[in-house]
């Protein structure tokens, strides 16, 4: 079992929040048992004041700021499932600022370690049982074949007990659509390859993938990503037409959210390639 104090301790240890103290102030008897009323010594701060303030950081899209409010909050409040979930969607964006593969594979362990936490914690909570899925996704295109391999039915157990408690999850939809997209194309040599190594790989279609994305767009229309993905699949089942319908529409949108600009430049290279 992690313990999260620890996780709080280590994240400092790695590079962010650094020369913050993570003790709690001193508390009066009347403050004891009730972590809402204790004060983080670096500031003085509650915990409702520390997450507020990482939350302005947050919509901000300024995670390292975000994680100087977050990180001290978790040392006073380590079994707050909202605040596990916040951290380690912090982490995932500062892993998508970070250059290095290497860094990129342990911020996102980092990531991981707090939304299992949050996962554990919280069994009945949809956001908690999606993070560690994220925070997975996130991390795949820099792992190993082996570990790729292994991420994949921990990605789709958890997006299935996501959609159990909450059907309505635009963001969960949108994984599986992905998950099936990206095993759908597995080419025959690489799957006899890994059956041999690794054990069977789920058998899924681009049908499969789509129906998920389009549900992704019925239940939220306002993320470009469901639409870029949506082209994405639509590009790889060779329906041209669709693909360069919903990827422009998607690369049309707004800037809101961290892999905004990540998605339209997946868009651009696929447009290219559609000529």
């Amino acid at each position: 079992m992690l313990c999260v104090s620890g996780l709080a301790a280590r994240a400092q240890d790695r590079g962010i929040s650094q020369g913050h103290q993570l003790e709690p102030a001193p508390q009066s008897r009347a403050d004891r048992g009730d972590s809402r009323n204790r004060r983080y010594r670096g500031s003085g701060k509650s915990v409702s004041e520390l997450i507020a303030e990482g939350d302005q950081f947050d919509k901000q899209l300024q995670p390292k700021e975000a994680l100087e409010n977050y990180l001290p909050a978790n040392k006073l409040e380590p079994d707050n499932v909202d605040l596990l979930v916040r951290i380690a969607r912090q982490y995932r964006h500062v892993m998508s600022d970070t250059p290095s593969k290497q860094e990129k594979l342990r911020l996102g362990n980092v990531s991981l370690e707090f939304a299992s936490r949050a996962a554990t914690l919280a069994p009945n909570n949809a956001e908690a049982q999606l993070s560690p899925a994220i925070s997975l996704g996130k991390m795949l295109p820099f792992m190993s074949s082996k570990d790729q391999i292994n991420a994949s039915p921990r990605i789709k157990a958890a997006v299935d007990r996501t959609l159990l408690l909450d059907p309505t999850n635009d963001n969960a939809w949108h994984i599986l659509g992905r998950w099936n997209r990206v095993l759908a194309n597995i080419s025959v040599v690489k799957r006899v390859l890994a059956k041999a190594l690794y054990g069977d790989l789920p058998v899924t279609t681009n049908e499969a993938a789509e129906k998920c994305l389009l549900k992704a767009i019925e239940i939220n229309p306002n993320r470009l990503m469901h639409y870029i993905e949506l082209g994405r699949i639509y590009a790889q089942m060779g329906r041209k037409e669709e693909a360069r319908k919903y990827i422009q529409k998607g690369m049309a949108m707004p800037d809101k959210e961290k892999d905004d600009p990540e998605m339209k430049e997946i868009g651009k290279q696929i447009l290219q390639k559609l000529g």
